[in-house]
């Protein structure tokens, strides 16, 4: 997932209206976010804050052959259910809570959802860009990155999606890319050789949906849009949001949603590898992007094991 939109909410016991908070001071329930909107201090290096602090991760996803071996592997492996997955008529890979007609997907086509970033398309050369340049993201930069359409597959997924396209499964690409990014975005998937059924397939951030409440980034309301009109059999992502929505981005409450629908993992739900960023980071300083780089960067260093 690429959650390139910063639109944070605040849940008061998992009340699910969303606001945008200045700053966070405490643990909150937010909508998990990889990146700020636009970084309100300096993003060039400085002697404190490095710009390379993502280069190995950047780097093993461009050049090791054990990004390569552990993405086919995850692909290969979800292949090899589909079959049973189309046969047993009570799988589905969606939540009950995200599924406005549970229990009833009799006649529904099957389908499977796809997050877009890190899932189906490598984006490494954005990463490494910034790298280079001593930034941090920012809509402008993405967006032309997303309009250059030459984000290339991630290892395994062309395989994996033409295998379920020959079953009649359909590929739905739900991502947070903006819906205005929907053309550059069906078009590079198209040219690296993805199944694109029909321009409806992609459910990105702004996708409307009739009687369900968007908030912020969460996918929770695309989802549910998905299973209305189909049985979904296998999500796949490469961040937790991209299976369920986290209510409470802290890494106590990722870490038991994670436990809960462990069993999912693996049969259901397909994780991809993406260390370059994530909602996992912001977790680890209270959701504030508009803090100064460097306290970010010290609360993660923080938040290290040192195994003392």
């Amino acid at each position: 997932m690429r959650p390139r939109i910063l639109l944070p909410i605040i849940a008061c016991a998992f009340a699910l209206s969303a606001c945008k908070p200045a700053s966070l001071t405490a643990p909150a329930a937010t909508t998990p976010s990889a990146k700020p909107v636009a970084a309100k201090t300096d993003t060039k290096t400085d002697a404190t804050s490095p710009a390379d602090d993502n280069l190995n991760a950047v780097l093993w996803v461009q050049t090791s052959a054990e990004y390569r071996a552990a993405c086919e592997t995850v692909y290969r492996a979800a292949a090899d259910k589909l079959g049973i997955a189309l046969q047993e008529k009570n799988w589905d890979a969606l939540v009950p809570d995200e599924r406005d007609n549970a229990g009833n997907t009799t006649g529904l086509k099957p389908a499977v959802i796809m997050d877009v970033d890190e899932t189906v398309l490598d984006n490494a050369p954005y990463q490494a860009r910034l790298v280079r340049d001593g930034k941090e993201f920012d809509e402008v930069s993405w967006d032309q990155w997303v309009a250059e359409k030459k984000a290339k597959p991630v290892p395994g997924v062309v395989d994996f999606a033409k295998a379920a396209a020959a079953k009649g499964i359909t590929i739905l690409y739900l991502s947070n890319r903006a819906v205005h990014l929907k053309d550059a975005t069906l078009a590079n998937l198209k040219a690296v050789g993805m199944p694109v059924a029909n321009d409806d397939v992609f459910l990105g951030l702004g996708t409307f949906v009739k009687d369900c409440e968007q908030n912020g980034s969460e996918k929770n309301c695309r989802r549910r849009l998905a299973g209305r009109q189909y049985r979904v059999l296998m999500q796949f992502g490469d961040q937790l949001g991209d299976f369920v929505q986290v209510l409470a981005n802290t890494p106590a409450d990722r870490a038991k949603l994670a436990d809960e629908y462990g069993d999912w993992f693996g049969e259901r739900w397909w994780m991809l590898p993406n260390p370059t960023y994530g909602s996992w980071e912001p977790a680890l300083f209270n959701n504030a992007w508009d803090q100064p780089r460097e306290a970010r960067r010290q609360a993660k260093q923080t938040a290290l094991d040192l195994a003392k």
